[in-house]
């Protein structure tokens, strides 16, 4: 009975050691980013306008620091001012950083994490049960995304439904969606495929 309960106690103290190390402190000497963020995004992910970027330029902390792309494209860091990021994976921002910095340092070895995905967002506005942003995950229809919303209020205009779509451009198109047809199977071209930052709107 001894031994039972002597192996039972050096159960519950290895547990509580093994908690111990995975309470999800950083280990000395790496960067203070979330280890969950870097598996956010995969390698072919193309970084957008908004996205929050962790750079950690190594035994650089004054250069290391956390910042949002901005509506132009770009970042800027000390030592290389603006950087073009949007349009770019992480591996390639990653790269000319190192190739701009290798100007002032030697060697220098830069680390680039997508810490929140801002930019493949889309809002949905108007008579819906739960208006607001969403990420978007694509393929993503005008469907899917009236769904995610929790559906529609009581006086919604189902046949008046619309959506806003932004070009490069600044020019702005309205894309029409009549749900009552498109359930019937009838114009179901208009249950288009939803692009980042568009706006659907429920009358």
């Amino acid at each position: 009975m001894k031994k039972a309960i002597g192996i039972i106690v050096v159960l519950l103290l290895a547990g509580a050691v093994l908690a111990q190390a995975g309470d999800g402190k950083t280990a000395p000497g790496t960067a203070n980013v979330p280890a969950a963020s870097a598996a956010a995004v995969g390698d072919s992910y193309v970084i957008g306008n908004d996205d929050l970027l962790a750079i950690n330029v190594w035994k650089e902390d004054e250069i290391s620091r956390t910042l949002p792309v901005r509506p132009d494209g770009k970042i800027t860091l000390p030592l290389v001012g603006d950087v073009q990021a949007a349009g770019l994976t992480p591996l390639e921002l990653r790269h000319s950083l190192e190739t701009k910095l290798a100007a002032y340092l030697d060697h220098p070895t830069v680390t680039v994490i997508v810490q929140e995905v801002r930019s493949k967002k889309f809002n949905i506005v108007g008579q819906v049960q739960h208006p607001g942003a969403y990420e978007l995950t694509p393929p993503m229809t005008v469907l899917d995304a009236i769904a995610a919303a929790g559906g529609f209020s009581d006086w919604a205009k189902v046949k008046n439904i619309y959506v806003l779509r932004t070009h490069q451009d600044g020019r702005v198109e309205r894309l029409p969606f009549n749900y009552k047809d498109v359930i019937k199977g009838k114009q179901l071209s208009q249950n288009v495929q939803l692009d980042p930052k568009d706006t659907i709107v429920v009358p």
